[in-house]
């Protein structure tokens, strides 16, 4: 059963690599959706995928890259009415 999952995350998170580690962390997992930088300084996710994997995919966004230093996230499951097929990096 696939599921949506919100999630903003603070800190050091743009500037570092963050949306490109997440969409290949994302991508081994077979979590589909998106991620975005905001103009505040977060980073927004969608993902999409099995309850199980979303929940180890939240646990790693919580550490975040090499160079990222994640101070907040936080996380929802959401009603999404689109499905994706891939996950990508927005603008």
């Amino acid at each position: 059963m696939t599921k949506s999952l919100h999630c903003l995350i603070s800190g050091k998170v743009q500037g570092v690599g963050f949306r490109a580690w997440t969409k290949d962390i994302a991508e081994k997992m077979g979590v589909k959706g998106w991620v975005r930088n905001l103009n505040d300084g977060r980073v927004e996710v969608i993902a999409q995928g099995d309850p199980q994997v979303l929940e180890e995919f939240k646990a790693k966004l919580a550490q975040g890259p090499v160079y990222s230093r994640v101070e907040d996230i936080s996380c929802e499951y959401i009603d999404y009415e689109k499905e994706h097929t891939k996950f990508e990096l927005r603008l």
